[in-house]
């Protein structure tokens, strides 16, 4: 199993959803290199895994691995908060909390 395991649920191929999609592709090619695994599920076109998952909004992201399972809705910007959030390293360091990143 590979050390990180995401699901990317969008909607359609619109703007938003080709946006989510190739932040996610340049945050795993540039951060977790060999490392990931990376699912893109379209809602539209397969309902019933966007049902088991939950999913309310698009597009949403899933780390399924590493527990606990971590869900983010919406804007995936690489900002410090959302590598946080996923676990992943910002340039090489260890993540840190929101709280620790605003001191």
């Amino acid at each position: 199993m590979q050390e990180y395991v995401f699901e990317l649920y969008v909607a359609g191929d619109g703007l938003r959803s080709r946006t989510a999609v190739e932040v996610l592709n340049r945050m795993c090619e540039d951060r977790l290199a060999g490392r990931h695994e990376l699912t893109v599920i379209d809602v539209h076109l397969h309902p019933e895994r966007a049902e088991r998952a939950k999913i309310l909004a698009t597009p949403t992201l899933l780390r399924r691995y590493p527990t606990p399972e971590v869900r983010i809705i919406g804007d995936l910007g690489l900002t410090r908060s959302v590598l946080a959030q996923l676990g992943v390293p910002v340039d090489g360091a260890p993540t840190v909390s929101k709280s620790q990143e605003d001191t």
